[in-house]
């Protein structure tokens, strides 16, 4: 077993037991020394878990630690690619930047990538995603999908939906989606997603996708220079969110509506994204930079734009920029 199999199968037979479990069995159980077992229990409590030991009884899990870390993630997980490796952080420049980097390096899809905080996170359009640590999900997936580079921009959709969905499960709330990759929460933003890609001109080499949810942050704490209204579960739902849990659904998630993607293609995702976006129908003003300009929304099409309805039934597709739902 790799050290970290050891780890995962002590933190598992402690918590198989109801009481202490002495050295020695730990030692016989797992095939190491009494020695290594004690490097093991110090390496635990290093990374947080707070463990008793008694001369003649042995060793109890007491607490575990209440950041994010592989083994309580990877407790239960019934994934079938998605966390299979995992890479927990208790802090990084940016999940994306390092997952990138791993992808370069070969790394299998699957492989996330998760940190406790940020000291430069992602936003899109080269914006900062505000990364507070011990209170939000910070997390990045490698994705070796089949596809061409044009298509890539449906896994937005994909990630986004397992946002919306993980929501649902953890929370009373009901998420909205935003076109192209917010997730809002009565109009506010609670999620952001930002997607990038290594491609060459008809393969995609691989995407990771980045997502940014604001679990338990206070609004305070993002501090005042946001482009738009944000807001948190906890700022919404009036109660902490586990995040724990939080994370194991969306890994859970996301693996579902990938493996789906897989199978049938874009179409149910597409599907399901524009059921949860208010967008269609309603009248949206339109900034790509150096334009702006009104229309309604008619939905989206294969490859992620926005189609539009300008005044006089031309239809115009937006691929980037800002759309905000305008009042009539």
């Amino acid at each position: 077993m790799s050290e970290a199999e050891v780890d995962a199968r002590i933190l598992a037979l402690f918590r198989a037991g109801d009481g202490f479990v002495s050295g020695e069995s730990l030692s016989r159980l797992l095939g190491v020394s009494r020695t290594a077992v004690w490097k093991h229990i110090k390496g635990l409590r290093a990374a947080g878990y707070e463990i008793a030991a008694v001369p003649a009884k042995g060793y109890r899990l007491v607490a575990a630690p209440s950041t994010l870390n592989k083994f309580e993630i990877a407790e239960g997980l019934e994934t079938a690619r998605i966390g299979r490796p995992l890479l927990c952080l208790k802090e990084t420049e940016s999940t994306n930047t390092v997952a990138f980097k791993m992808a370069e390096e070969g790394a299998s899809e699957g492989t996330v990538v998760i940190a406790e905080g940020q000291t430069a996170g992602k936003g899109r359009l080269g914006r900062v995603w505000l990364s507070p640590p011990g209170v939000n999900l910070y997390c990045s997936v490698i994705l070796r999908p089949p596809i061409t580079p044009v298509a890539a921009c449906q896994l937005t959709f994909l990630s986004a939906v397992a946002v919306a969905r993980t929501i649902e499960k953890c929370t009373e709330l009901t998420p909205q989606i935003k076109w192209p990759n917010d997730v809002l929460i009565a109009g506010k933003k609670v999620a952001g997603l930002l997607n990038e890609m290594n491609a060459e001109t008809e393969k995609v080499n691989f995407v990771v996708l980045g997502i940014g949810v604001n679990v338990n942050v206070r609004v305070s704490q993002l501090g005042g220079t946001l482009r738009h209204p944000a807001t948190s579960l906890l700022e919404e739902g009036g109660v902490e969110v586990d995040r724990l849990k939080f994370a194991k659904t969306l890994l859970a998630e996301l693996d579902y509506l990938y493996g789906r993607f897989l199978a049938e293609g874009d179409a149910p995702i597409r599907a399901e994204w524009l059921e949860r976006a208010p967008v269609r129908g309603h009248k949206v003003s339109v900034s790509t930079g150096d334009r702006f300009f009104t229309g309604i929304a008619r939905g989206i099409d294969s490859y992620g734009g926005l189609l539009v309805e300008l005044p006089g039934g031309r239809v115009e597709t937006v691929m980037s920029g800002d759309v905000a739902l305008v009042d009539e």
